[in-house]
């Protein structure tokens, strides 16, 4: 088992908790031999909190034993609190000159948390569930160290996985555990509920544990993966955010609407009528998309006769909508940034919705979806709506989140996520001529919570869509294969 430490909401004396000092402490070199010899298993723990958790962070790490996983996690920040002082003198050892720092004691202890200080961008709990005598107050106890967007990343044994630990204990190849309670992950969803705190993602994890070349790598990060095989895996993981009402934003947020437009002149006029009233200080970006009717020209001139409304033209440099949509990101200043397509497949009227559930907390991320509801006449063709659902079902697959529309071109989120996801781009780098899976994999790796709004499908008046069914379905194929390398069979 990973060296952890212990979560109580009990007195310091209780005697569980002594007795898990006591183990800790007692078998601290045979732990760390044991982290040499299984060191597979420890390395691919990591790698998949690595890409869970991108670098530059603020982390608490509650039952960090020696400190490994928070110094390979390179956070901006970094605490550890660990019940084992032997445990925590050897991670300060370490990695003292690292900027990191540790801490001996019980971390469910609010006055032991409050020498951690924060609030963190991410609290860690990686092999330490099972040794809680109450998991709820331990949760709960958190609150006070997180902000907004705070993620709780919960990682344990699974349950299928007990009888052979057990043997591998009477067989003496591991050490036998103090007093621990192997709860299911359905259990520590309950329990987190009753927190304040909702999932937003679950993973599962490690077929097979020991490091055989080659077949190891294929099963985990392959077979693995697998629908139906997952249950196999040796790990089990739980992302949550504090519950919305927990950290709910006082005001109402300043809005950008990005209008990507390529060819869609006959589109505008309309378009500029139906858009809605926002809060002061909102605007919309119209981003020309060097079109080759008279597009920008009706751009300008729309801009001109309308010096009252919060109109900005920006001109795409490159290509795609992918580009327009970063170059008006980009320029945004609004505390939330909306996607609304120029055709009005979805009804400008429908913008007010998406920012009020995004205010609302029901999502860090608003996608609009075009699935739900009978379309109008000729708005999506019959094989185009059923490639729309196999995606919808491969990238909820990929997220680890529901998603039932991947293309639809509506989407909101907050200006200071999107900025995340920009700053982290180089994960995936520049791949998206779309503009929708940039965000859909960026807020994935950020577990950022995505939340579907059912919009009804509007025929196209003017024009011819800029969508290509075969060509471009080839080209999301290969988007999904690369996504499913990143996010997915790692």
């Amino acid at each position: 088992m990973m060296p952890s430490g212990l979560l109580e909401a009990v007195r310091p004396a209780d005697p569980i908790l002594e007795e898990v000092r006591r183990f800790y402490d007692g078998h601290f070199e045979g732990i760390e031999r044991a982290r040499t010899a299984r060191k597979y298993f420890y390395d691919a723990l990591t790698r998949v909190l690595r890409v869970r958790l991108p670098a530059g962070q603020r982390v608490l790490d509650i039952g960090c034993g020696a400190g490994q996983l928070l110094a390979a996690l390179e956070p901006s920040q970094g605490v550890g609190i660990d019940v084992s002082e032997r445990h925590v003198e050897a991670a300060r050892a370490r990695y003292g000159d690292r900027g990191l720092r540790f801490i001996a004691g019980d971390g469910s202890d609010p006055a032991v948390l409050a020498q951690a200080g924060g609030p963190f961008d991410a609290i860690l709990l990686v092999n330490v569930i099972t040794h809680l005598t109450d998991v709820q107050a331990a949760l709960e106890a958190l609150h006070p160290l997180c902000h907004r967007r705070t993620r709780i990343f919960i990682y344990s044994y699974s349950r299928a996985w007990q009888p052979v630990l057990r043997v591998a204990e009477m067989l003496r190849l591991k050490y036998r555990q103090p007093p621990e309670s192997w709860l299911p992950p359905e259990e520590v969803v309950s329990m987190l509920g009753l927190a304040d705190f909702e999932i937003v993602r679950r993973d599962a994890q490690i077929v097979l544990p020991v490091g055989v070349p080659i077949l190891s790598d294929v099963v985990n990060r392959f077979l693995g993966h697998v629908p139906g095989v997952e249950w196999l895996s040796l790990m089990y993981g739980l992302i949550a955010r504090p519950a919305p009402h927990r950290q709910a934003p006082t005001s109402r947020p300043t809005t950008s609407v990005i209008i990507p437009c390529r060819n869609e002149a006959g589109h505008i006029p309309s378009l500029v009528q139906r858009l809605p009233e926002l809060p002061p200080g909102s605007e919309f970006l119209f981003v020309e998309g060097n079109s080759t009717d008279d597009t920008e020209a009706v751009l300008r001139r729309t801009v001109e006769e309308n010096p009252h409304r919060p109109f900005r033209l920006l001109k795409q440099p490159g290509r795609g909508k992918g580009d327009a949509v970063r170059v008006g990101f980009a320029e945004a200043r609004g505390d939330v940034v909306l996607i609304l397509d120029s055709d009005m497949g979805v009804a400008p009227e429908d913008v007010p919705k998406f920012v009020d559930a995004l205010v609302r907390g029901k999502g860090d991320m608003v996608n609009g979806s075009r699935l739900v509801y009978p379309m109008e006449g000729r708005a999506m063709r019959f094989l185009n709506l059923l490639a729309n659902k196999a995606f919808a079902w491969l990238f909820s697959w990929l997220l680890g989140q529901q998603v039932r529309d991947t293309l639809c071109g509506t989407k909101a989120l907050f200006r200071e996520d999107y900025e995340r996801i920009a700053a982290n781009r180089a994960y995936f780098g520049e791949f998206d001529p779309f503009g929708d899976f940039d965000l859909l994999f960026g807020a994935a790796r950020l577990n950022l919570r995505i939340v579907d709004l059912a919009v009804r499908y509007h025929e196209r008046r003017y024009g011819e869509t800029n969508i290509s069914r075969f060509r471009h379905g080839w080209l999301l194929l290969r988007m999904s294969a690369f996504g499913a390398r990143k996010l997915r069979l790692l």
